[in-house]
């Protein structure tokens, strides 16, 4: 039910709210809501099959971004089922072919071409418009600890290989701007996927008249 709900409000354009008005609505409702305005750190590596795939390439999508490791015992498990989920819900949708999924492994040195397909498959990622990347060769073995760094994200190895971190989804505009973090993985998926329609939209007038908020009309499909 909450994909038919999703997929009512965001298929049709008459429900497009301005990204504007569903930024206040997310700092209000949304307690794992980060709004970010910055230029998005670069990175240029490559997928399972050796192709290469940096963020100029992604230019004209919306990109969902997170970081994890394969062998990562606990969240990063749980990390990539919500991001599934994320993408289930979307691509039920028009925005199937406007967002792009990508996950960077912060371990190159352990997850190889083989093992990113693997986890993918074991996690419901649908490749699609999901990538898995990770250092091309030549590449520093902490280069991709460096880009989450660079998104202001650690991930701390310890003796063992294991890797402390924090669990953030990126996201990431059309013209490669980051303009939000979403923290941890209690946030709404709903008020995650109504961000990403405000961007796919690309509607920035606020509507000249009140009227519901795409949350009450959301809401109103299972009254």
């Amino acid at each position: 039910m909450l994909a038919i709900a999703v997929t009512v409000a965001c298929g049709a354009p008459v429900l497009g709210h301005s990204l504007d008005e569903v930024d206040q609505d997310l700092r209000a409702k949304e307690t794992y809501f980060q709004p970010v305005d910055s230029d998005a750190p670069a990175f240029s590596l490559q997928d399972a099959d050796g192709s290469v795939v940096s963020l100029a390439s992604l230019r004209g999508k919306v990109v969902v971004l997170n970081f994890i490791y394969t062998s990562c015992p606990d969240v990063c498990p749980l990390h990539s089922e919500r991001i599934a989920e994320l993408q289930a819900m979307i691509n039920q949708t028009p925005m199937k072919t406007l967002v792009a999924f990508v996950t960077i492994t912060t371990d190159p040195r352990r997850d190889t071409g083989e093992v990113l397909r693997d986890y993918g498959k074991a996690h419901g990622l649908d490749p699609v418009n999901w990538v898995f990347l990770t250092a091309a060769p030549g590449q520093a073995e902490d280069s991709t600890r460096k880009i989450a760094e660079a998104y202001g994200l650690k991930f701390v190895e310890d003796d063992g290989g294991m890797q402390m971190h924090g669990i953030v989804t990126h996201v990431i505009d059309q013209d490669g701007q980051l303009r939000a973090r979403f923290h941890g993985l209690k946030f709404e998926p709903v008020n995650f996927v109504v961000f990403i329609n405000a961007l796919t939209n690309r509607a920035q007038k606020p509507h000249p008249h009140p009227e519901p908020s795409l949350w009450e009309k959301v809401e109103g499909l299972f009254r």
